[in-house]
Formats: C-alpha cells, sequence, structure tokens
C-alpha cells in the first residue's frame, strides 16, 4: 500500500502542485501540550528542490506552527486526493519560520504571491517522504478559493496586520513564544 520515496521527484511534484490544500501538522515537546493541524489554502507551497518545500504563512487567529517550529522544528505536511485517484502523502521534516522582513524571507518571496496577510514562509528539510492508499477520503469538488483573508488583510492595511499579529500571534496557546517579528 504505502511507499517511501527517496526524493520529490517530477512525477509526485507534479501531484503536489494539482492539490488545493494541504495540512500542516506540529507539537510542542510537552506531552501535555496541543498537537495542531492547520488546513492551508491559496496557491501557497512551493517545491524549492527535491528535499526542501516551503509555504507562505498567513496571518491567523494563532500561532501554533510558528512557535513549535521555533522549540523543536518538528512539521509534517499532509496532502490528500480529493480529485482523480486515491492517495495521501507525508512530507516530514524539520522546518523554521522566516518571518516577514528577515533576509532569509525577503530571499525566498519572490516564489509566491505577496500578500498583506503574510506573516512568514515555512520552509521545510524534508528528511521523509511517504505516501498511502487514501481509499477513504471523499470525492470533494472544488468550487473557488476564499477571498476573506485577502480581502481582510488588504482592508487592514500593513500596520493594521503588525497590530493584529502583536495582539494575537506572540505567543502558542501553551505560552510558547510566538511571532516576532511585525
Amino acid at each position: 500500500m504505502g511507499k517511501v520515496f527517496e526524493v520529490i521527484d517530477e512525477k509526485l511534484a507534479e501531484w503536489i502542485g494539482q492539490q488545493r490544500m494541504f495540512f500542516v501538522a506540529t507539537a510542542p515537546l510537552s506531552a501535555d501540550g496541543l498537537v495542531n493541524v492547520s488546513p492551508k489554502g491559496y496557491d501557497s507551497f512551493r517545491i524549492l528542490d527535491e528535499h526542501t518545500v516551503a509555504y507562505l504563512d498567513l496571518t491567523g487567529s494563532g500561532v501554533e506552527t510558528i512557535s513549535h517550529l521555533k522549540e523543536n522544528g518538528r512539521i509534517t505536511i499532509m496532502f490528500c486526493a480529493f480529485e482523480g485517484g486515491p492517495k495521501i502523502l507525508r512530507l516530514y521534516g524539520k522546518g523554521e519560520a522566516l518571518e516577514l522582513g528577515t533576509p532569509e524571507y525577503d530571499a525566498l518571496i519572490g516564489n509566491f504571491e505577496e500578500i498583506v496577510g503574510a506573516r512568514a514562509i515555512i520552509k521545510v528539510n524534508v528528511t521523509r517522504i511517504a505516501d498511502s492508499c487514501g481509499f477513504a477520503v471523499p470525492f470533494m469538488d472544488f468550487k473557488s478559493e476564499r477571498d476573506t483573508l485577502k480581502v481582510y488583510a488588504d482592508r487592514e492595511g500593513p500596520e493594521g496586520m503588525v497590530a493584529y499579529r502583536q495582539k494575537k500571534n506572540m505567543h502558542s496557546l501553551d505560552g510558547l513564544p510566538g511571532y516576532s517579528g511585525k
């Protein structure tokens, strides 16, 4: 059923590029800490090379992924086929949050559509690539992207997004340090 891949090859890259959304999972080291799983959309995912991927992290009500990556770097990205043949693909690795305004962020932002609500680029060194059947994943039809986040961020502007992040994104639900930039 499942297969482990050495690299993100052309065939996997093409399949990843066809998926409309993905999920990101992280967890703190504490056994009492909260495991986080976040859905991601838009055209925000990029394959940088056979073992490196990145996605544009947008401002949200929480900051769990950034906090967990700062603490331990562990991350899993999961894609599910909602159209076509059944498939689930997981990319396991060590990630880092390249925050808005840093040289590392600036070096990679040209790979993405610039969005006012962006707060970081999550860059992942992929250490394991594995698929599984996905036989129970339902078929779902894509209708459209939600523009709610983009409309909100455009309305608030860069200054409003800075204020929002300073109010809501400085610490995780477990109290770990979160977003530190603007």
